[in-house]
């Protein structure tokens, strides 16, 4: 485990949080001038570490119920033109 993985910078806990792993990896590198494995070592343990105490770093997708929502929509105005034309 490295020894930083709780103490990760804002930015790199925020890309986390919007699933940006390679981001993540990324800033920390240049944030604190350490080696890719490093980076990426610390990025790995911080998300099993956090999960451990019932939140979850990385969320799912966001998106996933507009684009349900449009297509509901889209269905019911399809159904309501058909039965309107009859």
């Amino acid at each position: 485990m490295a020894e930083f993985d709780q103490d990760l910078p804002v930015e790199v806990v925020a890309a986390l949080e919007r699933g940006r792993k390679i981001e993540a990896i990324k800033l920390l590198r240049e944030l604190r001038g350490i080696g890719l494995k490093e980076a990426k070592d610390a990025v790995d343990d911080y998300g099993p570490a956090r999960q451990a105490g019932g939140m979850s770093v990385v969320q799912s997708g966001g998106h996933g119920g507009i684009f349900w929502l449009l297509g509901l929509l889209v269905l019911g105005a399809a159904v309501a033109w058909l039965f309107g034309a009859f």
